[in-house]
């Protein structure tokens, strides 16, 4: 059982972190939708703002670098990929 203190951390942390992340996903959730409907436009400018969530996640600590990193690559992968299919 974690101590009181470690506790309130841990929720703290939790609190402070939890906002980066979620919005993160959501802005590369609504990329991959756009890229679905094939609204390359709109996928295009959903990808420069998940970049900048991803970077603002990583830089405060929500993520890792490298972890910001990847799905920034493979977001970027795939809107070449759906470019290139259209």
């Amino acid at each position: 059982m974690p101590s009181a203190k470690s506790a309130r951390v841990s929720l703290r942390k939790r609190s402070r972190n939890l906002p980066l992340r979620t919005r993160a996903k959501t802005e590369i959730k609504k990329a991959r939708a756009l890229m679905d409907a094939n609204d390359l436009d709109g996928a295009e400018a959903a990808v420069k703002s998940a970049f900048v969530a991803l970077d603002k996640a990583a830089q405060k600590g929500a993520l890792h670098a490298n972890n910001a990193s990847r799905r920034k690559s493979r977001i970027m992968k795939a809107l070449v990929k759906a470019k290139s299919a259209s």
